[in-house]
């Protein structure tokens, strides 16, 4: 498929994920997205110190200069502007997942390094970067939560809430508050109950509210993701690949069989939506049209 793909939340691909200093890492990780179809992405930060995530964000930060610079470079060669995007993904900016996440629902991410939400340790985090940040990961239930996603949505980032054990009052208090979408609906986060739908079903049943969806046939079953393309306003699904550093098989594993992300690319799960029966049109629309809409690129 040769359509501009956009994937809001990797954490890496290959050998190298987010967690460096060193921007090189973080444009090998464009480059390989790209040669496996991905036209955009936006590397995805995990949950560390703040120092260490600072750092983090500072390679993203100095991989979009020096996409940048090569803009610059085509434009002076009088070569068409977009053709360098042709060997390397578009970093688009930062997700950072976490650090205001509920212990109880960590999946794969490091608990330790879960703090309580205040907007001083917001503050501390995004501070002079917030023109890059671009979406980030809260639990809306934790006490404090809701007035760092007042605060986020106030500064133009994106909240999905995720992570999280949150009730479906405490996932419409989280929208109230200012939250946009949810990240991986399904994963790391309350199961859905018939008495008690959750963030989960929260995420189903509301008009505005995005969803990202880990397409991969293991995260999700294939009769889940015919129930979310069935039941969701088509224009609010995201495909995201979750993909991690290592990745040789679908899924990655952690030790005790905890998921811990994909070892696919969009277009994989574009083919595996398009095999259980997903017309690709609605493909089209949850990996390319969605997620540009979702950032406001369009």
């Amino acid at each position: 498929m040769s359509h501009n793909i956009i994937d809001l939340h990797t954490h890496g691909i290959g050998q190298y994920d987010t967690r460096t200093d060193n921007y090189e890492d973080i444009l090998k990780i464009a480059r390989l997205h790209r040669k496996a179809g991905t036209a955009a992405i936006l590397p995805a930060i995990y949950p560390a110190s703040i120092n260490t995530m600072r750092k983090n964000i500072e390679a993203v930060k100095q991989a979009m200069q020096a996409q940048k610079s090569e803009v610059r470079s085509a434009e002076v060669q009088k070569c068409r502007v977009l053709s360098r995007f042709r060997a390397s993904a578009l970093i688009l900016g930062v997700h950072l997942e976490g650090p205001f996440l509920n212990p109880l629902r960590c999946g794969a991410l490091d608990r330790r390094f879960f703090i309580k939400p205040a907007i001083i340790s917001l503050k501390k985090i995004i501070d002079g970067y917030e023109d890059i940040i671009k979406i980030i990961t809260i639990a809306p239930e934790i006490p404090g939560a809701l007035k760092i996603i007042a605060e986020c949505a106030e500064l133009g980032i994106k909240v999905n809430m995720g992570h999280s054990d949150a009730t479906y009052r405490q996932a419409v208090e989280g929208k109230k508050a200012g939250a946009n979408g949810i990240t991986h609906i399904f994963n790391a986060m309350r199961p859905f109950h018939h008495r008690e739908p959750g963030l989960a079903g929260f995420g189903l049943i509301d008009e505005d509210i995005y969803i990202e969806v880990i397409a991969d046939g293991v995260h999700l079953h294939s009769k889940t993701l015919e129930l979310i393309f069935s039941k969701k306003r088509l224009d609010k699904i995201m495909l995201v690949s979750d993909s991690v550093k290592g990745g040789k098989g679908i899924a990655v594993y952690k030790k005790a069989g905890i998921l811990a992300g994909s070892g696919i690319t969009l277009a994989d799960s574009m083919n595996i939506l398009k095999h259980i029966g997903i017309p690709e049109a609605e493909i089209i629309e949850a990996a390319v049209e969605n997620p540009e809409r979702y950032l406001s690129l369009m």
